[in-house]
């Protein structure tokens, strides 16, 4: 399988010193056991109940710090792995939504840990996480209509050749790249921040590989550690 590697603007280092991240490139396979991503997701959701990680604390509140260096506010635009855990907190749980999206909704609970699905045939490129300068589009929704918004000039964003696929670093996908079970070339990135344990890191990758086997088996994946070791 030919390797995508998706690509870190430098100016990244200097609001989150130490920051990696986990690509993984999935060429799907025929769906055997859709119902696997319910199953991960009620154990991750019981595991979040239970206090586990013990370090979700820190990473969390060390994501909160980094989005207030871009200018973001965590309290109303948390980091995508910190409002799957409140909702949990809250509800007790989470509705399904699609096997592929809740396997890696599982993973980011269980790991604490922002982590993204997107739909690699939809990009224009290669995937880049950046700085906006404000004039990126960003296709989205608004009361329930399809609209078009721009990030705010310093934010770090997703994007690719076309425009933003993510805003303020994890916190909402596009509608143009999100990823369903039926999508044939899938990417995953998991962003860590030194807070969280590398060999962590790596446990939740295979977390998800293993899962997305279970759930189409023979599916090609390949995994590349962005940043330092």
């Amino acid at each position: 399988m030919a390797s995508m590697l998706p690509s870190i603007s430098s100016d990244i280092r200097h609001i989150a010193p130490g920051f990696r991240a986990l690509s993984i490139e999935v060429k799907a396979a025929a769906v055997r056991s859709p119902q696997f991503g319910a199953l991960a997701l009620r154990e991750a959701c019981a595991a979040v109940l239970a206090g586990e990680p013990e370090w979700a604390d820190a990473h969390l509140n060390a994501w909160s710090e980094v989005f207030r260096a871009f200018g973001a506010k965590p309290k109303r635009t948390p980091c995508s792995a910190e409002a799957l855990r409140k909702r949990v907190i809250r509800d007790g749980g989470m509705a399904l939504l699609d096997p592929i999206v809740d396997l890696y909704n599982a993973v980011s609970l269980r790991y604490a840990i922002p982590v993204g699905g997107e739909n690699l045939a939809a990009y224009v490129g290669t995937p880049e996480l950046a700085i906006a300068d404000g004039t990126e589009s960003f296709d989205t929704f608004k009361e329930g209509q399809p609209a078009v918004e721009t990030p705010e000039a310093g934010e770090v964003i997703w994007r690719d050749e076309q425009g933003v696929t993510c805003r303020r670093w994890n916190w909402r996908q596009g509608v143009r790249t999100r990823l369903s079970v039926t999508d044939r070339n899938m990417w995953f990135v998991l962003e860590s921040l030194p807070q969280m344990p590398l060999e962590a890191l790596y446990a939740a990758g295979q977390m998800l590989t293993e899962g997305v086997d279970t759930i189409m088996p023979g599916a090609e994946c390949e995994l590349t550690l962005l940043g330092p070791l």
